[in-house]
């Protein structure tokens, strides 16, 4: 079949294969042409979300910066002759083929990553194919999640706190700087979204994996978070994701209380704004990345996904020098975003950018290049008009 883009709402409901191999390929080479990170830094690796965005960053960088063999869970939709895969299913099968060609172990698990069974499934195989882990990444992102332990399905709610919001935001679509009026979450709503995307989870996780025995000595683990600046934080820090994001920080002293025998270490990393399905869904959120990434690439200072976790690997997750934490142990990696000049240019232009300046003072162009970039289209190299087969030959494709 011709694969082409289809867009719904926030989403792309295609993926081209091809398009996805070119952009795992693309991060594998990036990270081969760096300064290599310390020899065995890590030797076992499992990321947990690792089919895209940073854990699919983080997945690499293990792999091919420090030689690692990696485990990954993601939950991916399969594809069929008539449907393409999620692009996520594309990008775990050229990661794995990658991987093997160098001689990396690689294996993928596919389901729902807050399900005890997985666990269990994970256990499984770190028991039988490669043994206790020394990072463990949690960098699972999903709308919804079903509670292993009550059973009941949680649904996030991006929203303000404590009364409505009137904000300015951009239609991606349309290129049109609009304003957004939010209504404030229930208690309900906010309690929900703590649930789905809070530290509850990554716990579970760690507290499994602790004791069957898997984890190894002086194991370090990390989740992600964001913070941003004032500009975003009344519908996310100070909004229902800013008091699940709150909840990471809770769980990373519970988890490092957990690994002190080991000598292991939990952290929440600070990362930058990057373009995403979720980054996409949130009001405001796509105006500020627009005029952010503008003016960081105007100042020599924008990273790609990939170039970020390279960093963060190699100056603090796989480095022996001093971190670079804040007063609540967090990990920024975040220095750039908020370096005086790039948020003091972005304030100033916040107010003066409407639709007829837009692509003057922000770069929603390349919002969007980016956004499509996810499912794989707008590589160069690659035919979008060729015919390809959707399943990869792949037999249980179903």
């Amino acid at each position: 079949m011709i694969i082409k883009p289809r867009i719904r709402g926030f989403i792309c409901t295609t993926a081209h294969p091809a398009g996805c191999k070119a952009n795992v390929d693309g991060q594998i080479e990036y990270v081969r042409e760096q300064t290599p990170l310390p020899d065995g830094a890590f030797k076992n690796v499992l990321v947990l979300g690792c089919s895209g965005g940073y854990g699919l960053a983080c997945r690499i960088v293990a792999a091919f910066g420090c030689g690692a063999s990696t485990l990954g869970v993601s939950f991916e939709k399969q594809p069929t002759e008539t449907k393409t895969a999620t692009a996520g299913w594309y990008n775990n099968a050229a990661f794995e083929a990658a991987a093997a060609e160098v001689g990396l172990y690689a294996n993928t698990l596919d389901g729902d990553a807050f399900a005890d069974a997985m666990r269990e499934r994970v256990i499984d195989t770190l028991k039988s194919d490669m043994g206790p882990v020394d990072l463990v990444v949690y960098s699972l992102a999903s709308p919804v999640r079903q509670h292993p332990r009550t059973g009941v399905l949680h649904r996030s709610a991006i929203k303000p706190l404590g009364e409505a919001l009137d904000i300015k935001s951009v239609h991606v679509d349309r290129g049109e700087v609009v304003q957004v009026n939010l209504d404030p979450a229930t208690p309900e709503e906010t309690a929900d979204t703590v649930a789905v995307m809070g530290g509850e989870d990554w716990e579970y996780w760690m507290q499994a994996l602790a004791e069957a025995g898997v984890l190894a000595p002086g194991c370090k683990t990390v989740a992600f978070t964001y913070i941003g600046t004032e500009l975003t934080w009344p519908i996310y820090w100070d909004g229902t994701l800013g008091q699940a994001k709150l909840d990471l920080d809770r769980a990373s002293g519970a988890i490092n209380e957990r690994l002190e025998p080991l000598g292991g270490e939990a952290r929440v990393a600070v990362l930058k704004a990057i373009v995403s399905q979720a980054s996409s869904a949130i009001p405001v959120v796509p105006l500020y990345v627009a005029l952010l990434f503008k003016v960081m690439k105007e100042q020599g200072l924008h990273e790609e996904v990939i170039a970020h976790i390279h960093r963060l690997f190699a100056t603090q997750l796989a480095a022996d020098g001093a971190l670079r934490l804040d007063d609540e142990g967090r990990i920024r990696m975040d220095n750039l975003e908020l370096s005086e000049a790039v948020q003091a240019e972005v304030k100033r232009r916040w107010p003066l950018v409407s639709t007829a300046n837009l692509d003057e003072l922000g770069d929603l162009t390349g919002f969007r290049e980016d956004f499509l970039k996810i499912f794989g289209f707008g590589f160069c190299g690659v035919d979008y008009d060729a015919d390809v087969d959707p399943t990869l030959g792949r037999e249980g494709s179903s």
